[in-house]
């Protein structure tokens, strides 16, 4: 079965997902990947993110999204998303605290491209917010967000839970929306029991079972989704590895697709975006 079929038969994600870096400026309380300032950087570098992004659109992928860490630590960033967006459209996730001088001048660039900046907010409320994710995070992003707009650039928010299904999400989303994001651009997902949250006790846990599959690649091989190549005690977690080798790309999307042909139990769950 071909890429191209897998997707349109609902067995894998259409996007591949790309782990630019695992570094980070913040540390927050249930990160997946440990990730903090001076982590190893675990870097995908920008020939490599792009040629992985030639593979796939040749393979039929339909969309690509890029994790860390954060990102835009990667001073080079808005220029390989650029490059992705030639190909195919991009969904990068960041938590927007680092977007001032230069630095925010680069993300304004991608204005008009098939970018789509998706951004860390947990709460309406800046205390109960910082808590998470640190100090000041909260006016950092709520600047951030209005200069991206203003820029063209597109951005969606993401909140990240205990339980969504009983959260009391009103506060959040009548902040979002004065903001201007709209309902289909707030994404709410649960914290999962990986990382930095298994370690504080957060968090559900969750296997292949749960996570629907979505290629995902890193310096270290190719993952079941971009919930899976977590860090547990500074050690990556292989539980849900799918293969060391990444060349080509075309070998690791076929392994994955042989292994949700085999289970049988994947399905999709809104709750892991």
């Amino acid at each position: 079965m071909t890429v191209d079929e897998a997707i349109e038969a609902g067995l894998i994600g259409p996007n591949l997902w790309l782990y630019s870096n695992y570094t980070c400026n913040l540390t927050c309380t249930y990160c997946l990947t440990e990730s903090a300032p001076n982590v190893p950087a675990r870097e995908l570098s920008r020939e490599r993110m792009q040629e992985l992004a030639r593979e796939a659109a040749a393979l039929g992928f339909r969309g690509f999204g890029v994790t860390g860490g954060e990102p835009f630590l990667l001073t080079d960033m808005p220029g390989r998303l650029a490059d992705l967006s030639e190909l195919l459209p991009v969904t990068v996730l960041s938590n927007a605290t680092a977007f001032n001088g230069d630095r925010l001048n680069g993300v304004k660039a991608l204005g008009g491209k098939d970018v789509t900046i998706q951004i860390s907010l947990d709460s309406a409320e800046p205390i109960k917010n910082d808590a998470m994710r640190g100090p000041e995070n909260f006016r950092k992003v709520l600047a951030a967000i209005p200069r991206l707009l203003d820029a063209g650039v597109g951005v969606r928010i993401a909140s990240t839970v205990e339980d969504p299904e009983h959260a009391d999400l009103s506060d959040l989303c009548e902040l979002h929306r004065s903001l201007g994001i709209s309902d289909e651009d707030h994404v709410v997902r649960t914290i999962i029991r990986r990382g930095r949250a298994a370690t504080e006790g957060m968090g559900e846990t969750v296997g292949t079972t749960e996570l629907f599959p979505e290629l995902t690649v890193t310096a270290d091989g190719a993952f079941w989704s971009p919930f899976a190549p977590t860090v547990a005690d500074g050690r990556l977690d292989t539980d849900l590895l799918v293969t060391r080798s990444t060349r080509p790309l075309e070998h690791a999307a076929e392994t994955l697709i042989r292994l949700v042909s085999g289970s049988g139990t994947t399905r999709y769950d809104d709750r892991f975006r």
